[in-house]
């Protein structure tokens, strides 16, 4: 007879797994909870304390931990023979856990003497003895394989490629356990932890990295990690990137509004009447960058936004609905992926370099506009001034966003002078400028910006303010007859 030990917490599919052990011949071992489950079902099994001797105590807290069990797990077949058929010792041939739900409940608010109830210490220790000794005991830790365990008990029993593949998952559950734990209660009293773990599941592999010679892959079941095309081709590294930085500007705006994002930098933004008239109008700022774009929307699309998408080529669409007859028309366009908007994570911005990584968090902050001119801007003025700002935080450093009251007219991003970032923005606009606002992501240490600015008809202008030489730019916006407003919060986006 072999021998299995269940001890779970989530106890789904758990009565059907043990009663497919109980006809495979097998002798159950179980405890607490999982015991009781299986006695109301009907379920034959040993109580491990009464197989090990010594009664559950502490209030459960030590109930398997005994050699007993442990060296059931960890016992070498035909090594350690002589010394469990000793010592009374089992083999256990299977062993099924899951853990207190530690991650779950840390995010509820609870005393912190409560919390520590759930760290579970005995599932941890056997699903590691049970891993270790892969070859001899399979070990299942995820109630999604319950049905590979079924089938495989009841043909040929499991292979070595299955062990080790259950064993892999059996660590990977226990290092994230650890590090949810250890992460939990560093920052109880610091920011940031001296040892930060990370874990992210369900990992895919990509066709490939931001180039074809690398390799890439993506991990994560939630945000835009986890979103997966309705249609079209597989997500693509660069794909992930551009729907991440186009969805974090969609966010900006209450009203219908589009986003096109070419190459991780905005091209277009628009807010308009209805979706269709805000993509519409924000495609027509830059026609060409919106060729091959990201597309990302707030609104439902319709059969009438889904036809003028399809007009052009488009890498990925991105809203919180398509209707049927949308993803009908779309269906043309068999490579063009479409993705439902996800819900925001908020999650801290993690950034890889040569021997470590970069974190940073964006703790709840407000802006403080002030009017530092003697002119006020206009209603109109303001209008673009804010749309011309939302942009403007989404744009790579140095940015220099142009914007009306609908739209962003012209935008220059990534650039090493700020003077050049205007240029650019300057030169790629797509209506004449007369009346605009401007938008600077950093404050301007000289004039210069802003009198290029001026010079193409911006009227208003918005940055942080903050340089050595705040007065001489506010003397030339008084010259200029132009209104600006200092905002006290900086945009950088390397």
């Amino acid at each position: 007879m072999k021998w299995a030990l269940l001890s779970v917490w989530e106890k789904s599919g758990i009565v059907e797994l043990a009663q497919a052990l109980v006809k495979n011949k097998y002798n159950i071992l179980s405890s607490g909870g999982t015991g009781k489950a299986l006695a109301e079902a009907g379920v034959p099994f040993t109580e491990v304390s009464s197989y090990t001797g010594f009664p559950e105590m502490m209030d459960g807290r030590v109930k398997t931990l005994h050699p007993k069990v442990h060296g059931g797990l960890l016992g070498r077949r035909q090594i350690d023979d002589a010394v469990m058929a000793r010592y009374g010792i089992n083999r256990i041939d299977l062993l099924v856990v899951n853990l207190y739900p530690f991650e779950k409940m840390s995010g509820r608010v609870m005393a912190l003497d409560k919390l520590i109830e759930y760290i579970d210490v005995g599932g941890p220790a056997m699903i590691r003895a049970a891993a270790k000794n892969f070859k001899d005991v399979a070990v299942v830790v995820d109630p999604s394989d319950y049905p590979l365990v079924i089938k495989t008990i009841g043909e040929a029993g499991f292979i070595p490629e299955q062990r080790l593949m259950l064993a892999k998952k059996a660590f990977a559950r226990t290092a994230a356990y650890d590090a949810a734990i250890s992460n939990y209660l560093s920052n109880l009293d610091m920011a940031f932890p001296p040892i930060l773990s990370l874990q992210f599941t369900h990992g895919r592999m990509l066709r490939y990295g931001e180039n074809p010679h690398q390799q890439a892959a993506v991990y994560g079941t939630a945000g835009i990690a986890g979103a997966e095309p309705l249609q079209g081709k597989q997500m693509s590294y660069n794909n992930y990137l551009d729907v991440n930085a186009g969805t974090a500007l969609l966010l900006e705006f209450a009203e219908p509004a589009a986003v096109i994002v070419k190459h991780n930098n905005p091209c277009g933004v628009s807010i308009g009447t209805d979706i269709l008239d805000a993509y519409l109008t924000a495609r027509e700022v830059d026609p060409a960058s919106a060729y091959g774009s990201v597309v990302s929307l707030n609104r439902e699309v319709d059969k009438k936004l889904a036809e003028a998408i399809d007009s052009t080529f488009v890498e990925v669409v991105v809203a919180p609905s398509f209707t049927k007859e949308a993803f009908d028309t779309m269906k043309k366009k068999e490579n063009m992926r479409v993705l439902i908007l996800p819900e925001r994570m908020n999650t801290d911005e993690v950034r890889t370099i040569d021997g470590g990584i970069l974190v940073q968090r964006t703790p709840p902050y407000t802006e403080n506009w002030t009017v530092i001119t003697d002119r006020d801007p206009t209603t109109d003025e303001m209008q673009a001034l804010r749309i011309a700002w939302k942009v403007c935080k989404h744009a790579k450093s140095n940015t220099i966003i142009f914007a009306d009251q609908k739209h962003t007219l012209g935008i220059g991003a990534g650039q090493m002078s700020r003077v050049d970032s205007a240029k650019i923005a300057i030169e790629k606009a797509c209506a004449p400028l007369a009346g605009s606002a401007v938008a600077s992501d950093a404050f301007l240490p000289f004039p210069d910006t802003l009198e290029v600015a001026a010079k193409a008809g911006a009227t208003a202008l918005v940055q942080p303010g903050g340089s050595i030489r705040d007065k001489e730019v506010i003397e030339a916006a008084n010259r200029l007859n132009m209104a600006m407003i200092f905002t006290g919060v900086r945009y950088f986006r390397h």
